[in-house]
C-alpha cells in the first residue's frame, strides 16, 4: 500500500518524507488557500517545491469544469514536473478529460468519487488513480469503506489497472481497513500516519527495557 499524505504543507510534508514511508502527495485548491498559497504563478511553483521534495506522484488539481479548460490548465501542469498527476473532477467532461490525458501517456486522477459506478468509468477512461472519499461518506452515515470493497471486487474482475486512492482519510484505522480490503493507496494527514506508531505495549515494553538496562548498568 502506498502512503500519500494530503497536504500543500511543505514542512508536513518534509517530516513525512524524513520518517521514511512516503510515496507521494495530493493537494487541491482548499489546502493551497489554507497555506496562503494564491495566484497561479505561486501555485504553479508551489507544484514544483513539492515535487522536488518527494520521489512519487504529486497531484495537481485543475480548476476548470469545462474540457477544454481542464485540457488546456492539465497540459500545463503536467509540464511542471515529470511527478504531476492531473487531477481532474468526476464529471462527464472530467472522464472525457481523463481518456485524453491517458491516450497522450499524461497520468490522472479522477477525484470526487462517491460510487461504484462512478469509479468504474474512470477506469474505463484510463485513469491512474481514482479518489473515492471516504471519510466524507462516513459524514453522511455512509459506509466509506464498503465503497472500497465495492471498487475493489470490480476493478480485479476486469483486470482494471487503475489504482484506487483511498481519500479523505481522517484516522488510523481508516488506514488499516483500507489496507485490509485492497486500497492501493491512502492519502491523509501526516497524523493519521503517525498514529499507526502508537501503541500502548510499545511504550510500556520500552519504558521497562530501559529501566532494567539502567538497573544492571549502574
Amino acid at each position: 500500500m502506498k502512503f500519500f499524505i494530503d497536504t500543500a504543507n511543505l514542512a508536513q510534508i518534509k517530516e513525512a518524507q524524513a520518517l521514511g514511508v512516503l510515496d507521494g502527495v495530493t493537494t487541491n485548491p482548499s489546502l493551497m488557500a489554507k497555506e496562503g498559497i494564491t495566484g497561479k504563478n505561486n501555485i504553479l511553483k508551489h507544484y514544483v517545491d513539492i515535487c522536488n521534495l518527494v520521489d512519487g506522484d504529486v497531484s495537481a488539481e485543475v480548476n476548470a469544469l469545462d474540457f477544454e479548460g481542464m485540457v488546456k490548465e492539465g497540459e500545463e501542469l503536467a509540464e511542471l514536473h515529470d511527478q504531476i498527476v492531473v487531477k481532474l473532477p468526476m464529471t462527464k467532461e472530467g472522464v472525457m478529460a481523463a481518456k485524453y490525458f491517458s491516450d497522450k501517456g499524461i497520468k490522472t486522477n479522477v477525484t470526487l468519487v462517491f460510487s461504484a459506478g462512478q469509479a468504474l468509468l474512470a477506469a474505463k477512461a484510463g485513469a491512474t488513480y481514482v479518489s473515492p472519499f471516504i471519510g466524507r461518506l462516513d459524514d453522511v452515515s455512509t459506509d466509506g469503506l464498503n465503497l472500497i470493497q465495492e471498487i475493489r471486487e470490480i476493478y480485479d474482475n476486469y483486470g482494471y489497472e487503475t489504482q484506487i486512492l483511498a481519500a479523505s482519510v481522517r484516522h488510523t484505522m481508516h488506514i488499516v481497513n483500507c489496507a485490509k480490503i485492497g486500497a492501493d493507496v491512502m492519502t491523509g494527514p501526516l497524523s493519521a500516519i503517525y498514529g499507526l506508531l502508537k501503541h500502548p505495549l510499545t511504550d510500556i515494553g520500552l519504558a521497562q527495557f530501559v529501566a532494567d538496562f539502567e538497573k544492571g548498568n549502574k
